[in-house]
């Protein structure tokens, strides 16, 4: 005799199994074009800081103490007393977000490793940097006794010094590090007494994979 209640199982069983095939099928779908359509956003409001263009304006920057330093385009401005050392860098963003800056670290070694995010020192305001437009970070350190001023005294004097700067996107996530070589320019160049000429060597991402 046929079983009809057997084949009614089976059936049952079968169209389940069909259904959760095409539900996981769905639902994969749709977390891809999810991820795709985040990536998206992502890619347009990711910043990325590079030196300014030669011919972008000067960036004339204030300091909390009443300092001022101008930076021309493309270069940085440095000086360095017995109380403190003062540094402002003509950033240009060439990424489709606006970046937010968050801090930086100084290091003799340009190929050192990326330092750990706790020995970035925070910036006690906001820096913003416009897509497709000159900006500036400035660095300030007060404390003569230092590591830090040692390390910026020290590399004036010699072969120059990296500045890391730690920043991100408007929404402050996809925080990026990069890191910029600051060093003599050619005796006699320019129009200022003396340049500072900036290259930038690495970038790390601190939230998404490394670019390399």
């Amino acid at each position: 005799m046929i079983d009809w209640v057997l084949i009614a199982d089976l059936g049952t069983a079968v169209g389940t199994t069909a259904l959760a095939a095409a539900t996981f099928s769905s639902t994969r779908s749709a977390n891809r074009s999810a991820r795709v359509a985040e990536r998206a956003l992502l890619e347009g409001i990711r910043p990325i800081l590079l030196p300014s263009n030669w011919s972008d304006p000067p960036q004339k920057v204030r300091f909390a103490d009443g300092h001022w330093l101008t930076a021309p385009g493309g270069r940085a401005a440095l000086e360095i007393t017995d109380e403190a050392a003062y540094l402002v860098m003509s950033v240009r963003n060439a990424g489709a977000g606006v970046a937010i800056l968050h801090g930086w670290h100084v290091t003799l070694d340009a190929r050192s490793p990326l330092p750990p995010l706790d020995d970035f020192y925070r910036l006690t305001r906001d820096i913003y940097v416009p897509t497709n437009d000159p900006g500036f970070c400035q660095v300030a350190i007060r404390e003569p006794d230092s590591e830090d001023y040692r390390v910026v005294r020290s590399g004036a004097a010699g072969d120059g010094f990296s500045v890391d700067v730690l920043y991100g996107d408007a929404e402050g996530s996809q925080r990026v590090v990069s890191r910029f070589f600051i060093s003599h320019g050619p005796p006699g160049h320019g129009d200022h007494d003396e340049e500072w000429i900036m290259l930038v060597s690495r970038h790390w991402n601190v939230d998404l994979p490394a670019p390399r």
